[in-house]
């Protein structure tokens, strides 16, 4: 299936997760929130949230500071 992540069209598996696109992506787990078609996704549900065909995805790093 093909979802969209920050505006790059990518080749997934069916019923892949968050954590899974996250580690398809090479993408940390620790700093990085998500967002599935503007709705933000909870880290708890990240292995449970299954993507669907065409889901627009939007991944952030979180940045400390002060």
């Amino acid at each position: 299936m093909k979802v969209n992540v920050n505006e790059k069209l990518i080749e997934l598996d069916e019923n892949c997760n968050i954590e899974q696109l996250l580690a398809t992506l090479e993408s940390p787990l620790k700093g990085s929130a998500v967002a599935v078609n503007q709705k933000i996704i909870s880290r708890s549900e990240w292995a449970t949230f299954t993507l669907q065909e065409n889901d627009q995805v939007s991944l952030f790093q979180a940045i400390a500071g002060g």
